[in-house]
């Protein structure tokens, strides 16, 4: 595998994927697991676009559309609960799912849950484990926006 040299923040856009399961916005500081995920769930058939930390998340979120938001807690610029807590508060992106995939103590639960966290996966994580977290929350939400579409059409 080339190296590749890092050039600041940037968008680290993945390429479309025709047919994709879903596009799964992957948010990690660290490289490595950035990668790791997003290429267990390319594996699946999910198209992963990634960011580096909260705050790129919250810049790309809009551009990208992603079905499902995995989310680091310990990054720079803004951690995980506080890009949770601000997803959850734009009505553009209250109803995304967002899982965490971390540690998860006891401590990272309760704030994520406050945060309006769909989701935990615990790091060191299960490949598997993972795929499964983020296919059930991508199957939720498509069946609540085919609910949603279909009541809008009842009116």
């Amino acid at each position: 595998m080339a190296k590749t040299r890092t050039r600041g923040l940037r968008p680290t856009y993945s390429r479309v994927v025709p047919g994709a399961s879903g596009r799964v916005l992957v948010v990690d500081d660290n490289k490595v697991i950035r990668q790791l995920i997003k290429v267990n769930l390319e594996l699946e058939g999910f198209e992963v676009v990634t960011a580096s930390d909260g705050a790129e998340c919250l810049d790309v979120v809009h551009e990208v559309a992603p079905d499902v938001i995995t989310l680091d807690v310990v990054m720079p610029r803004l951690d995980g609960f506080g890009a949770a807590a601000r997803l959850k508060a734009d009505p553009r992106t209250r109803d995304l799912p967002v899982a965490i995939v971390s540690a998860c103590s006891q401590y990272e639960v309760e704030s994520g849950t406050e945060a309006g966290v769909d989701a935990f996966v615990a790091k060191p994580f299960e490949p598997a484990e993972l795929v499964q977290v983020v296919r059930r929350l991508v199957e939720r939400r498509g069946r609540r926006e085919r609910r949603g579409a279909g009541a809008g059409q009842r009116g």
